[in-house]
This record gives C-alpha cells, structure tokens and sequence, in this order.
C-alpha cells in the first residue's frame, strides 16, 4: 500500500470546515450599482432615485458619503457619515441617511449633528 504525503499546508485545508457566510448584524445586503457600492439594498435604491432627481434638476450637487466632523469645545467627538448630501432647488442643503434601523449611536450622533451644525438629517 502506497503512503499519500501530504504538506503541512495540504493538511490545514483538509482539517478546515467550510461554514456558510453568517449574515450581516443589521440583515443589509450590500449592493453595487453604476461600480458604486452600497452598504445595502435600499440605500442603491435611493441613490437611482436621487440620480433621477438630479438629471430632472429637482435637486443638485449629488454627493456620497459625506464625512463630517463633529467637535464640541475644541474636542473632536466624533465623525458623522452622511449616506447622501444634495441641493434643492431653493439653495437648501439635504443630508440625507437611509436607515433600515436607528442604532443608539446614530440617534446620539443625529442629536450632535443638530446641535453643533445645525443640520437636521433626513431619514429614508
């Protein structure tokens, strides 16, 4: 009978058990659309939306993940990421989030977000 030698690496695949990917905390299925990646489904389906908007000229400017710095005395707390930023077509700014579910850090940063920049978020 014939011995098979096998490297150390060969046995390490054999011994690894192959698991189905767990699916995410938030049940998000991230979505790529126009080579754009999306952290869910329907934050692609609102950025289609806004693009019609845009190319309508209802709203202008479109931006993505727009960061922005929160600080309080001198002090930086936190960032806030927005999932979308756009114009109206009055000269107001929308900062826009898509929200499936409203975390205890996102509602603490949305409060942050009003008091320091005087920025109300919309919610999607």
């Amino acid at each position: 009978m014939r011995m098979l030698r096998l490297s150390e690496e060969q046995y390490a695949r054999l011994g690894r058990k192959r698991t189905p990917a767990k699916p995410s905390k938030m049940r998000n299925v991230p979505t790529a659309v126009d080579g754009l990646e999306f952290q869910s489904k329907r934050e692609a389906n609102r950025y289609g939306e806004l693009k019609l908007l845009l190319h309508a000229g209802e709203i202008s400017d479109l931006e993505r993940q727009v960061r922005f710095k929160i600080d309080v005395g001198g002090i930086h707390v936190c960032d806030y990421i927005a999932d979308f930023v756009y114009g109206k077509a009055h000269g107001a700014v929308v900062v826009e989030d898509v929200k499936g579910m409203r975390t205890p850090i996102y509602r603490l940063k949305r409060k942050l977000m009003k008091a320091v920049h005087a920025i109300d978020i919309v919610e999607t």
